[in-house]
């Protein structure tokens, strides 16, 4: 399969080309989470590197919806409670039901987005999603250079980084490695103008056995990536901002509504923080 998918002119199986560049060979996080979400856009290289997650917490698909659902709450939070009417999505993976876009144009049709990914098959399927939207768009680049996110061209052209926007990075600074994870969060700080908020999801080492063996599956079992950090570390990230209500807390204990799950088995394994910059 990977021998013929990586060349030109290649269709994943929502029929969209794939990018001559994609390398199947490798696992992608995207495609990773893709299937784990239940989605269609993986190969065996993929499904292959989740052996290890899967056998370490079966219930690993609760823990990739929960965050989708955090992310909703959140999105929802920023556009009608805090009036953010522009959002940068790092590390927004391949689309799925209820991305960023949708949730916000619920609530405002006007909002702009700008979907961020360093993966050239959610880029193709970004663009292909998004070819009739006038208010978003989606750039290729990498969070561990964010200079190469907010100085893009196309994010300059929806971002109005003289009025407050907001930040998301769910599921993605966990991806990052020890050594590059707080010089990209103080960076992203850096960009955000006053009034601005920066919201993350993350891999949370607070439940001692799953956490570690969840991370090894993640770090040893094919993916390569997948850092669970301690509620110390993690506060770190948002260092010279303000939190908002509840603070950074377990994902499901962040503004709970009757969608999210009360019982999730993977609770302790993810967290959540929304910060606003005051000054």
């Amino acid at each position: 399969m990977a021998g013929r998918a990586d060349k030109t002119g290649s269709r994943g199986r929502a029929g969209v080309t794939l990018p001559p560049e994609v390398d199947l060979s490798r696992p992608s996080i995207a495609r990773v989470y893709d299937f784990i979400l239940g989605g269609k856009e993986h190969f065996e290289i993929d499904r292959r590197a989740t052996d290890a997650i899967f056998a370490a917490v079966p219930q690993i698909g609760s823990l990739a919806r929960d965050n989708r659902n955090l992310l909703r709450r959140a999105t929802r939070y920023l556009v009608r409670d805090a009036g953010i009417r522009q959002i940068i999505d790092l590390g927004s993976g391949l689309p799925t039901l209820g991305n960023v876009h949708e949730i916000a144009h619920e609530v405002d049709r006007d909002v702009r987005v700008v979907y961020v990914d360093n993966d050239p098959v959610v880029l193709a399927h970004g663009r292909a999603l998004l070819s009739q939207e006038n208010t978003t768009t989606m750039i290729m680049a990498d969070i561990r250079e964010p200079d190469s996110v907010f100085d893009n061209p196309a994010v300059k052209e929806f971002i109005d980084f003289d009025e407050p926007f907001a930040v998301i990075a769910a599921s993605i600074l966990h991806h990052l490695t020890d050594a590059e994870v707080l010089p990209a969060a103080a960076a992203i700080r850096n960009r955000l103008t006053v009034g601005s908020y920066l919201v993350t999801t993350n891999f949370l080492d607070d439940d001692e056995d799953r956490a570690k063996d969840l991370e090894k599956a993640f770090l040893d079992g094919g993916l390569g990536t997948g850092r669970f950090r301690t509620w110390e570390e993690l506060r770190r990230l948002f260092d010279g901002l303000e939190m908002l209500e509840p603070g950074l807390v377990y994902g499901n204990d962040w503004h709970p509504d009757e969608l999210t799950p009360a019982d999730s088995p993977v609770h302790t394994l993810f967290s959540a923080g929304m910060a606003r910059k005051v000054s």
